[in-house]
């Protein structure tokens, strides 16, 4: 008699395990302590062997007899189901270590130490969110450069034609890394350079010629009802004119009271370099109210979610959007924009000076590129000057 789903449900257990047989070496082994598991009983090499199948419920019936006809195939065929079984194994184990995920993990750690919190955020972003859920179980070595373009053409769909581009270029970083490491041999991003929608450079918006509209932006930053540490950080924006990203991040202990400056660590850098930011005395009057409130932790601007962090990349995006301003108008790295304009054209200083400011890369008449403290005194007057001017902007 073969074996009945009803039969092997009521199976009842006893004080010894004992077995229920479906026929041709297939039987159900029944524990003491209620489990149910199948086995496969066969002769290979003249040795008795057991080949283990799984646990009912989670193994049907129906898919321990597929199994089992298997295994009695690969017998008919002179190999050890148990050998086959373990090979099986083995051979998923290194498909999953090779796989496209676990190889991208271990480039983040690798290639992404040391780069900027921003840099290393959007990276593994794109990759755990728009890469791994659809590419991340093949091995690198079978990956066609047609199944990474339907992932990156699936994005480009949504309209976000950067993400694509940003996408196949993470990725031909993850498989040159494989074939670093001997895991593969193409870099099949590679072949799909042209394979995208050609994305138009966008130049974020920001006030050059208006001097007008920059004043009034300023008195709404003043009369805003954000949050202190919000509002702070909106108005140093275009004071200090520093990228986003470093006025976020921006730590207490970067500021030298005594000498009145911001002094950023190379590892915060888009550069990789060192920067100095002189701070007039309108800064110092801004972080010098917001001490007593944030003064206590690591970020002068931490998130309202925990002081472990810093506030979003969004914040003082959505601030100003709350005052009436739209992205077509002013964003904050827009302000960059407006400072190298406005320094050289109505203020007049030397654009090395607003460059280095800027962080951008400036080299001397020898080519060298200049160092964070070159020009200091200049920038440091410079930077009064900017914060003056500005006052004079909201002044009218």
């Amino acid at each position: 008699m073969r074996l009945t789903v009803a039969a092997i449900a009521s199976a009842e257990p006893r004080e010894k395990p004992y077995r229920m047989t479906d026929g041709q070496g297939l039987y159900l082994e029944v524990r003491p302590n209620g489990s149910k598991y199948w086995r496969y009983k066969y002769r290979f090499n003249g040795k008795e062997k057991r080949l283990a199948i799984g646990v009912f419920p989670e193994v049907t019936l129906k898919e321990a007899r597929l199994e089992h006809q298997k295994a009695r195939l690969q017998l008919a065929e002179g190999a050890d189901p148990s050998a086959e079984k373990q090979l099986a194994k083995l051979m998923q184990s290194v498909a999953i270590a090779d796989s496209f995920e676990a190889i991208g993990e271990e480039w983040i750690d690798f290639a992404l130490h040391g780069k900027s919190q921003h840099h290393i955020t959007r990276s593994t972003r794109l990759l755990r969110k728009e890469l791994f859920p659809y590419i991340g179980q093949r091995p690198v070595s079978e990956l066609k450069a047609p199944e990474l373009l339907v992932v990156l053409r699936a994005i480009e769909k949504r309209g976000h034609v950067d993400t694509a581009h940003r996408a196949r270029q993470i990725a031909g970083q993850v498989l040159a890394y494989a074939i670093q490491t001997g895991r593969a041999e193409r870099n099949v991003a590679q072949d799909l350079y042209g394979a995208l929608r050609t994305h138009r450079q966008v130049h974020r918006a920001a006030i050059i010629d208006d001097t007008e509209l920059l004043g009034r932006l300023l008195r709404d930053m003043e009369r805003s009802n954000s949050s202190l540490p919000v509002k702070v950080a909106m108005l140093l924006s275009p004071m200090l004119f520093q990228r986003p990203g470093e006025i976020r991040a921006m730590e207490w202990a970067e500021i030298n009271w005594e000498l009145k400056r911001w002094e950023i660590p190379a590892e915060k850098m888009k550069s990789r370099r060192a920067h100095i930011v002189p701070l007039p005395r309108q800064a110092i009057a801004l972080l010098t109210e917001l001490g007593p409130i944030t003064g206590r932790g690591k970020y002068v601007f931490p998130s309202a979610r925990g002081a472990s962090r810093c506030i979003s990349e969004n914040t003082v995006r959505i601030a100003i959007r709350n005052l009436g301003y739209d992205k077509d108008t002013v964003t904050p790295h827009g302000f960059r924009a407006t400072a190298r304009t406005l320094l050289d054209e109505k203020l007049g200083f030397r654009v090395d000076w607003i460059e280095h400011q800027l962080a951008h890369a400036v080299k001397d008449a020898t080519g060298r590129a200049y160092n964070r403290t070159s020009h200091l005194e200049g920038r440091t007057e410079m930077m009064q000057a900017w914060a003056d001017y500005l006052d004079e902007l909201k002044a009218q």
